[in-house]
């Protein structure tokens, strides 16, 4: 009986980390969709991001794979040992991971879509999650692309350049632009189609 407990304890899967606040991140960027069109940057409310302020950026696309990192919580800066505004996004990760965090951050501003990134350390054992980022796309503002953004951290993490371990990618639906129809010319309608005994000819690109 003894043994088999052991064994039991032994191949225990290791409790999963847990990532405060970007689950509520998540929940209230939904909730300021409407119509499942994009939210705009104007439409953020400080007080709904309340217990998770620390955690959250504002970031600028400033060229292809690039963001500006505009405003961040006192927990990003306390991490980075830096004041982070002004700063491109990519200075936390390592060389190697900025690549991989240039591909999603086109994917967030161009498709649009929402990403999620599982984080290591550069300090630590290669393929650990320490920290996961959320990367939300609001709504254009005239030629500005802007997101919302968290990262959480696991328990006892500590500063380092991060490196990217896995991503997961949700590309968007959003509603179509409505257009307005042109008004139609009467003597620009054109004639009945042809029949051609059984058949009729409706539509023909050359």
């Amino acid at each position: 009986m003894t043994l088999i407990l052991l064994d039991r304890l032994r191949h225990r899967p290791a409790p999963q980390p847990v990532f405060a606040g970007l689950a509520q991140l998540r929940a209230y960027w939904e909730a300021l969709r409407a119509t499942d069109s994009l939210p705009s940057r104007a439409s953020l409310d400080p007080r709904g991001l309340a217990g998770v302020l620390d955690k959250v950026f504002l970031a600028d696309r400033i060229g292809t794979g690039l963001a500006q990192i505009r405003l961040a919580g006192s927990a990003l800066t306390a991490f980075a040992g830096a004041e982070l505004p002004g700063l491109p996004l990519s200075c936390l990760f390592t060389p190697e991971s900025r690549p991989l965090l240039a591909q999603s951050l086109e994917k967030v501003f161009a498709d649009p879509a929402v990403v999620e990134i599982d984080l290591g350390s550069d300090r630590n054992r290669v393929g650990t999650v320490m920290a996961r980022l959320l990367l939300l796309p609001l709504a254009e503002d005239g030629e500005r692309r802007s997101m919302l953004g968290a990262v959480g951290f696991a328990s006892g993490a500590q500063s380092c350049k991060l490196q990217i371990l896995a991503r997961r990618e949700e590309r968007l639906v959003l509603p179509e632009r409505l257009t307005v129809q042109p008004e139609v010319n009467p003597e620009a309608i054109p004639a009945p189609a042809r029949r051609f005994g059984h058949l009729t000819l409706v539509h023909f690109n050359a």
